[in-house]
């Protein structure tokens, strides 16, 4: 059976707009996600996912261990919820409220753990909680972006902790304050991990990148190990957290790094697809009806304006998957309330019927829907909640 006929033989029953769930799709990638870590687990990043239900069918398969968490918020409500018992918030909270409810917590104490860049974080907990705050698990967080000139920065602009001698400073700072224990490092990539190496139709882009991409890795493979070694003088470690979808292979390499983060490359986004080492298979897609013909060559969907965060361009929008052939209109886009397309295939469409589209990075499109419906097969086999649809936005 072809994949759209699958797929809407599946949904007869649903009215779109809706989003949906290939669970063969989900199992494959999670299982090639194990395969390319190469025995280190994975701890998996709810940012990419957002749907309960998939978070805890992951977690139980053989690989995978902990789960890396967006906001302090939302890892607290895991833990209420025994997700896991392994939380690493993976960006720097100012949030005060959760912080005094972690500090109330002492179950959650046991799993949580933030992240910090500088004393000023230190400060702003202990701003929050008073001094003699409980003990609160800490992970520094250490920059691995790659600068090979000065002035010269790339890679996301994150922790300032770029070297290992800025690591084992603050490893000390952070050792000699009451209330924070140091367990873990951090360390993303992402201008490996998070940047695919063939943009389609881009090869001049795509031979600068995997340029760029070597010579990073190369550097890096001995900062970070320094950096750690300079951590652990100062502190016992449970975990050294490295990685992304994009660069299993190669940080699973590093002998300093003890485990790896994934989790785009469970949903196989569009943004996924431009990587000559793997190819994730596009697990979550969403229906549009068709309800306009305004021309040859052209139907209009309803809604749709689902664009994805970063850089503002064409990668970021949604994409036409089936029928093939479709394609957006530059000047118009995907809109709030109707979406064109347009290519032959759009003359077989009348108004009722679906198109599917895939979403550029994988957890935002459940902050459209409040369900996911999960096709196994050629049946929907159950409707689950994302974070939204649970009454949970932690953005």
């Amino acid at each position: 059976m072809q994949p759209r006929s699958r797929l809407d033989g599946a949904t007869k029953e649903l009215d779109p707009p809706f989003a949906t769930v290939d669970l063969g799709a989900f199992d494959h990638n999670a299982a090639d996600l194990v395969r390319r870590a190469g025995g280190r687990p994975v701890r998996v990043a709810s940012k990419s996912v957002r749907v309960r239900w998939l978070l805890e069918r992951v977690l139980a398969r053989p690989g995978y261990a902990g789960v890396m968490c967006y906001s302090l918020a939302e890892a607290l409500w895991l833990s209420s919820l025994d997700v896991a018992e392994d939380l690493l918030v993976a960006y720097p909270t100012a949030d005060r409220c959760a912080l005094r409810e972690l500090a109330r917590d002492e179950r959650a104490r046991r799993r949580v753990t933030i992240v910090v860049d500088s004393t000023a974080h230190l400060d702003l907990v202990t701003a929050a909680l008073g001094p003699g705050h409980p003990e609160l698990r800490v992970c520094l967080e250490f920059d691995v972006s790659w600068r090979p000139v000065p002035g010269l920065h790339v890679g996301p602009r994150r922790s300032p902790v770029h070297t290992a001698r800025d690591a084992g400073v603050l490893a000390g700072r952070i050792a000699d304050r009451p209330g924070f224990r140091l367990v873990g490092v951090m360390a993303y990539e992402g201008q490996i991990a998070g940047l695919g190496d063939a943009p389609p139709g881009r090869p001049l882009l795509g031979r600068a990148l995997r340029w760029m991409q070597k010579r990073s890795a190369a550097e890096l493979l001995d900062r970070r190990a320094e950096a750690v070694a300079a951590v652990r003088r100062v502190a016992d470690l449970d975990f050294v957290n490295g990685g992304g979808t994009g660069s299993l292979e190669l940080t699973g390499a590093d002998e300093s790094v003890t485990e790896l983060a994934a989790g785009s490359g469970l949903i196989g986004p569009t943004l996924f697809d431009g990587y000559t080492g793997f190819r994730p298979r596009p697990a979550v897609l969403f229906a549009l009806p068709v309800v306009r013909r305004p021309g040859k060559h052209v139907a209009t969907l309803f809604s749709g304006g689902y664009v994805a965060s970063g850089p503002a361009g064409p990668d970021r929008r949604p994409t036409p998957h089936l029928p093939a052939g479709l394609r957006l209109l530059p000047l118009e886009g995907a809109g709030e309330v109707q979406t064109p397309v347009v290519g032959r295939a759009a003359d077989a469409l009348a108004p009722g019927d679906r198109v599917w589209l895939r979403h550029a990075k994988a957890g935002e499109l459940a902050e459209r829907f409040t369900h996911y419906h999960v096709v196994d097969g050629d049946v929907v086999v159950r409707t689950v909640p994302t974070y939204r649809g649970e009454g949970r936005s932690f953005g």
